[in-house]
């Protein structure tokens, strides 16, 4: 530790500590503009400008060592001001440069209200300016269907091209010209390509960049603003839900250090519109062969005759992507009552719930990556699947300390990776020590194999979960202090409905007899739209939007979506969450739990809760470790090694990650026009601006 004076104040801190740091240890404000914590130095602002005792001038502290500073004459610790005279005419004369071409946009600016420049000119700067020439003009420029620019009002803080750069990895934006004419722009000017570039509009501390589909939507003092979860994929992100009245605005990542760190994926932040278009906000009941608006009466009424003449082995439920624990528990619960065991998710059956948690959930946890020194993916593209945790991966590989090796898709996961094969083969190989890559591994203190959806949603899956297993235990990834067995699921339903037991089991039928014809002949579908149900099977859809499944339906009844209703969900780690109500359910909707209570009236096998806090304390009973918010309820070790003792035959084929197309992976995302833009783009149907 490193002793300093900072305004007349003793602190001790790290060596490694910069000048900024180490004033913001002492309590002191420092202003920045191109300063992030999360990138690089730039130092090319000048605006978090201190004075150290002695030196000639004012110092940049984001830039300036805390081992720099030189004690003084007598030994006595290094003094910084950030207050003295000098910092203040220092930092009014940075702002004065840096407004003399900003445009006098703010009324209009869309970043009114949330913007650095304007919160630290207010603070830091001065009323008047002393130049009157013609403020320079800046073409603005195309970056894609996300990012809207006006560059006029950019101070080339190079946040953007750091982000791109570092975060994101993949290096689009950089700055041309030199001085007066240097401008920040893509290459080419093409569209940005990353699934994080929404970000850019967080970190950017002007106008400059701003959201394109929110462009003058509203202005955040408008807003109510409510804490959530998202749901898009299985990283159970931190999100802040911005609401006007009934309608989402948009939607903001929030800081979870354990988690997201603060980044969002771009179908997270802007699915906003597929909340709203192709929504169900009545029952529909089928009649000769098409859906007609019914009363909940009418629709209830057609699923009790149909039930009514069913024998218990032949009713069923499958649970989609985006269902909260609540619902799957009620809908299990209901099927129970009636004497049905037929309860499963619709992406497959690898899992076995009596395994224990540690065979289903990402047992390292997504900060743990940072402590891994070689990972191996199997079956999985992190990128496509997990976006946000793609990016924790990036930051660790980065620091040089751990290699990569793949196996499955050969695609472009934004870092340097060994690609060991397609398949099982190439699994079975590194499991014999065959490739160098095993050596690896075997040497590696904190290695992970990571598991993803690509290999376990085959017909093989639980063979191959039970050979990805082995070889975590053969290379010493399972060991006293440390649990390297990581299955990265790909849906945020699929953690939850393994906790509550809703998956096959004994004496249920798998989800392939479910949905083939004389399987079923009552099918509960709760939002599952990509599964291919068999005619002749009576289909129940509970859902949101008329998406796939809706269209399948012989009855529809309206639920609410994660913005519209309070439900638990557990993500890839095992950390139960809660997404809380923002908005309310259009029309005649309600939320799927409630809905399910009312059906089993109907049905007459009542459930025994009429509230949700008494649900609740069922499923709490049930399964205690639901109860502890944002906490993990760790894995047992001992679950991978008898895991790994179950073999199989594997396929030979080929792994392939189920998600094809990042932009449209749920009804949600499939109704939004912003998400369909982005899927055409990336498919290279819009390339240039030109184009």
């Amino acid at each position: 530790m490193t002793k300093l004076i900072i305004d007349g104040k003793e602190i001790d801190v790290p060596a490694e500590f910069t000048l900024l740091q180490a004033c913001e240890a002492a309590g002191a404000e420092i202003p920045r503009f191109c300063y992030h914590e999360r990138l690089s130095i730039a130092g090319n602002c000048r605006m978090c400008l201190v004075e150290v005792k002695g030196g000639p001038k004012p110092v940049a502290s984001c830039a300036w060592g805390v081992r720099d500073c030189r004690p003084g004459p007598k030994g006595e610790p290094p003094e910084i001001s950030t207050k003295s005279p000098m910092v203040k005419k220092a930092r009014e004369g940075v702002m004065e440069f840096l407004l003399i071409n900003h445009p006098l946009d703010c009324p209009i600016c869309d970043q009114g209200g949330e913007c650095d420049l304007q919160d630290q000119a207010m603070g830091y700067g001065v009323d008047t300016s002393r130049f009157a020439e013609n403020k320079r003009a800046v073409e603005d420029k195309y970056l894609g269907v996300l990012v809207k620019t006006s560059m006029n009002r950019c101070i080339q803080c190079t946040r953007c091209v750091r982000f791109a750069a570092e975060v994101c990895g993949v290096p689009e934006m950089g700055a041309l010209g030199r001085g007066e004419d240097m401008e920040i722009s893509t290459y080419l000017e093409t569209a940005l390509t990353s699934e994080l570039q929404g970000n850019l509009v967080d970190i950017c501390p002007v106008g400059a960049l701003t959201s394109k589909p929110y462009a003058f939507a509203a202005r955040p003092w408008e807003l109510g603003k409510t804490q959530s979860i998202d749901v898009m994929d299985a990283v159970g992100s931190a999100i802040r839900v911005d609401t006007r009245g009934r309608e989402v605005m948009r939607i903001l990542p929030r800081v979870n250090e354990a988690i997201n760190e603060e980044w969002i994926s771009d179908k997270t932040r802007h699915i906003v519109d597929g909340l709203r278009s192709q929504r169900l906000d009545r029952p529909f009941v089928r009649e000769n062969g098409k859906l007609r608006a019914a009363t909940w009466p009418e629709a209830f009424a057609a699923i009790a005759a149909k039930v009514k003449g069913a024998a218990p082995k032949k009713i069923g439920a499958i649970a989609g992507d985006l269902a909260a624990v609540e619902e799957m528990f009620a809908l299990k619960e209901l099927l129970t009552k009636m004497g049905s065991a037929n309860v499963a998710t619709q992406d497959g059956a690898a899992f076995d719930p009596k395994a224990g948690r540690a065979s289903y959930i990402f047992n390292p946890t997504i900060a743990g990556i940072e402590q891994a020194d070689a990972l191996l993916i199997v079956g999985s593209n992190p990128r496509k699947e997990a976006a946000v945790l793609n990016a924790r991966i990036r930051k660790r590989w980065r620091s040089g300390q751990m290699k990569v090796g793949v196996i499955g898709d050969k695609a472009d996961l934004t870092y340097g990776y060994d690609y060991l094969g397609a398949g099982t083969d190439s699994l079975g190989e590194l499991a014999a020590g065959k490739n160098a890559f095993a050596d690896v591994l075997k040497g590696a203190k904190t290695p992970i194999v990571l598991v993803g959806a690509g290999a376990v949603s085959r017909s093989d899956g639980a063979a191959v979960l039970a050979l990805a297993a082995k070889l975590a235990v053969d290379v010493g990834a399972i060991t006293d202090g440390w649990n390297g067995f990581a299955v990265l699921q790909a849906t945020a339903s699929k953690v939850g409905a393994l906790d509550i037991g809703f998956a096959p089991g004994d004496g249920s039928l798998p989800l392939a007899d479910m949905t083939k014809a004389g399987g079923l002949d009552v099918l509960f579908s709760l939002g599952a739209d990509d599964v291919n149900v068999a005619d002749g099977t009576f289909v129940v859809y509970i859902g949101t939007h008329g998406d796939r499944g809706a269209h399948r339906a012989d009855v529809i009844l309206p639920g609410a979506a994660y913005t519209e209703k309070s439900g638990i969900y557990v993500n890839t780690e095992g950390r139960a969450q809660i997404a809380n109500r923002a908005a309310f359910p259009p029309g005649d909707a309600r939320e799927d739990w409630a809905v399910l209570r009312a059906l089993s009236d109907v049905l007459g096998h009542k459930l025994p809760w009429d509230s949700l806090t008494a649900l609740r304390q069922a499923i709490f009973k049930a399964v205690p470790h639901l109860m502890r918010l944002d906490q993990i309820e760790a894995g047992d070790g001992a679950a991978i090694k008898a895991l790994a003792s179950k073999g199989g035959s594997v396929d030979k084929a080929a792994f392939k990650s189920p998600v094809a197309d990042f932009y449209l992976t749920n009804p949600i995302a499939r109704a939004s026009a912003v998400m369909a833009e982005c899927s055409r783009l990336a498919s290279g149907q819009l390339l240039t601006a030109a184009e």
